[in-house]
């Protein structure tokens, strides 16, 4: 099968999900999530039977898109992403519903399902791109998506608020991508990443400053999307105002993408020795100011949504540490498994979260005293995620940090290994405040009913739980399948 034609599916199962919620009664729309996520899941199945050679090297479209490992592996990173938010979204739905005005109750619910799906496709256009034209459109193909989704609770303040600045940061970072691809173009003539590698070895050396300005406008608009200091300060405000699968989504999928396509871009331009010595110490010092900043930021910190905020921005601080050491042979693989760790225990803690803020009310660190007296598995899945997150031995959180670092070393990083421990060092403290909360602290309200998390819930957190541990104890089989 052409893996064409799995963006194609996506956006075909969008569409009809946006047509189903025009005519689906305000009690039905919970079916266009299930609907959705049963689709996403097809798709998924179908990555594992599509076949790189079944495209047309001579067709139009081989020129912008790839097919290759790394676009396959972040193609069905974001399927289960989103259908993992979907499922987030459903327990979420009252909230939406609670938000609209009174007249209007009910509606608009069945658009927050589809549009995470149409987003799903604009990712895994991004895993394909091998043109900066492609690149963009893919882009704001999901960051459009995302300006609606983040402002989405049209009765709360904190959510337009949230949207508002996403947006106003979100077009300036477009800015500088377009921008400084207007710049690559200038001096090379190309916009196809291979013509721009071919081209670059010819290059005369008195364009090479105009060409790395051109480079560091688009790595200043990756970091904005990848939340790479000093770049993430639109972070903390935007994932507490989202709606919580929102905020998931954002820490987990689009980051992913943004990491992707700064991979494609490194890439490009490490071909050429001088350029690959003057940008690599870029992506160090990136790596440094990010993982310090996030980590010591999140530590004081009393709202969950914002301590989950800091800490996607340490989390990607790591990932640059091993995009900063991709000379290393093992470099691919562990960011690799990294990407899919962190996709397991982030959506595992918002998750929770979700049912957890739903019951009540709140999503301070206060709302989850006495969880473990309260609803005993959440409070599991959550010491569970917080551990993996901490990099505890025996989850799929320590192993990905290992990696990392074991490349880092390789590459002799040792000042950001040093900088990466001191990191991991705060993460264990508020972490574990977290878990603090759940089971040493009494709840504010005793005598409230025990929590209860949907079917659908429960065999997601159940299925989240096991792959921490199995890939935390017996990681072999995805080390191998990434290799």
């Amino acid at each position: 099968m052409n893996p064409l034609y799995l963006e194609v599916a996506v956006v075909v199962l969008g569409i009809i999900l946006l047509m189903a919620e025009a005519f689906a009664g305000a009690g039905h729309k919970r079916g266009i999530a299930y609907a959705g996520i049963v689709g996403l899941l097809g798709v998924l199945a179908a990555t594992f039977v599509a076949d790189p050679a079944a495209m047309n090297a001579a067709a139009p479209y081989a020129n912008f898109y790839r097919a290759d490992f790394l676009a396959m592996f972040l193609k069905q990173f974001a399927l289960l992403a989103t259908a993992i938010v979907l499922v987030m979204s459903v327990e979420y739905a009252p909230t939406v519903e609670a938000s609209m005005p009174s007249e209007r109750r009910g509606a608009g619910v069945g658009e927050f399902f589809a549009l995470p799906v149409l987003a799903c496709s604009g990712l895994m256009w991004m895993a394909s791109a091998a043109d900066f034209v492609m690149i963009f459109v893919s882009l704001e193909l999901v960051t459009i998506t995302f300006y609606i989704l983040v402002s989405y609770l049209r009765g709360s303040a904190a959510s337009l608020e949230a949207g508002a600045k996403y947006l106003v940061l979100g077009a300036l970072s477009t800015g500088f991508l377009v921008y400084g691809i207007t710049w690559i173009y200038g001096v090379t003539g190309h916009t196809n990443l291979a013509a721009i590698a071919g081209a670059l070895p010819g290059l005369d050396h008195a364009v090479v400053p105009a060409l790395l300005f051109g480079f560091g406008l688009v790595l200043v608009a990756l970091g904005f999307k990848v939340a790479a200091a000093p770049f993430q300060f639109w972070v903390p405000d935007v994932y507490q105002g989202a709606p919580t699968p929102v905020a998931a989504y954002l820490s987990v999928a689009s980051k992913a993408a943004g990491f992707v396509v700064l991979l494609r871009v490194l890439e490009t331009f490490v071909v050429v020795p001088d350029l690959q010595a003057k940008i690599m110490p870029v992506a160090a010092i990136l790596a440094g100011a990010t993982m310090i900043f996030g980590n010591l930021a999140a530590i004081p910190q009393s709202n969950l949504k914002r301590l989950l905020a800091y800490s996607s921005i340490g989390h990607a601080g790591y990932l640059l540490l091993g995009v900063a050491s991709i000379g290393a042979p093992f470099a691919g693989t562990a960011i690799m498994f990294y990407l899919g760790a962190y996709l397991l225990m982030t959506l595992l803690a918002f998750l929770v979260m979700t049912i957890v803020a739903q019951a009540a009310g709140g999503d301070d660190l206060s709302d989850f005293a006495g969880l473990n007296q309260r609803a005993p598995q959440l409070a599991f899945a959550m010491l569970l995620a917080m551990l993996s997150l901490a990099g505890i031995p025996l989850t799929a959180g320590f192993l990905g940090k290992l990696f990392i670092f074991e490349c880092a070393v390789q590459q002799q990083h040792y000042v950001l290994v040093a900088l990466g421990v001191i990191a991991v060092a705060a993460g264990f403290y508020f972490y574990l405040k977290v878990i603090r909360a759940m089971y040493w602290q009494q709840p504010a309200n005793p005598d409230a009913p025990d929590i209860e998390a949907g079917p659908l819930a429960k065999f997601t957190i159940a299925a989240l739980c096991a792959l921490i541990i199995w890939l935390g104890v017996y990681p072999a089989p995805l080390l191998a399948l990434l290799r």
